[in-house]
């Protein structure tokens, strides 16, 4: 979660900068920028989701120096499904925050003529990227953990696209279909990667040992 923060920080106080050195009134530049800010913001998180897997990497070789046994007590699995949890949390957290702002003021969203479906299909969002940030945690680490590079571009590349998809709002539609599409696309490799197969999920649905 301190890690995702720190993304955010920087990736904000580039997007203020560049706004602020900017022309306000220009329209199409404004637009340009946020697009910018989004797509770097992107990257940004990624990076950060690297360097924590660096960070964690090390841990594991110290907590190894120091068993017994010579095992850690943690799998990077494990460390992989809780960073992506971190990660999802305080993206979701934050979208809360940036819901209730809207909420506030003299008026609600949808009186003036805008989509009175707003603070539901952002619910949906902000769910759908909880879960899309804990597996994708998951997809990243298993990416650098065996050098499957391209593990870790199919993340950044979804990682784009979902956040890319909300500039089709107001049309609600082409932002949510896409995202729970990659979603359980995501949720399958995930699972299949974390050593899952389709007779121990059918197992699990019959209650079975």
């Amino acid at each position: 979660a301190f890690f995702w923060l720190v993304s955010l920080l920087l990736s904000s106080l580039i997007w203020f900068i560049a706004v602020k050195a900017s022309n306000p009134q220009d329209e199409p530049l404004q637009k340009g920028l946020l697009i910018f800010g989004v797509m770097f913001s992107v990257l940004l998180q990624e990076a950060f989701r690297f360097l924590y897997y660096k960070l964690l990497r090390k841990a594991i070789e110290g907590l190894v120096a120091l068993s017994e046994d010579g095992c850690s007590p943690i799998s990077i699995q494990q460390m992989a499904y809780v960073a992506g949890v971190g990660f999802g949390l305080m993206s979701g957290a934050f979208s809360m925050i940036n819901l209730l702002a809207d909420a506030l003021g003299p008026g609600i969203v949808g009186i003036h003529g805008d989509s009175q479906l707003y603070f539901l299909t952002s619910a949906f969002m902000t769910m759908v990227l909880i879960f899309l940030h804990t597996f994708w945690g998951i997809l990243f680490f298993h990416g650098c953990e065996h050098r499957r590079w391209w593990e870790i571009m199919a993340v950044v590349i979804m990682h784009l696209a979902v956040s890319g998809s909300t500039f089709c709002n107001p049309l609600y539609v082409g932002s949510l279909v896409p995202s729970y599409l990659l979603m359980a696309a995501a949720a399958a490799w995930a699972y299949l990667l974390s050593g899952g197969s389709a007779q121990n999920l059918w197992r699990f649905l019959l209650c079975k040992s």
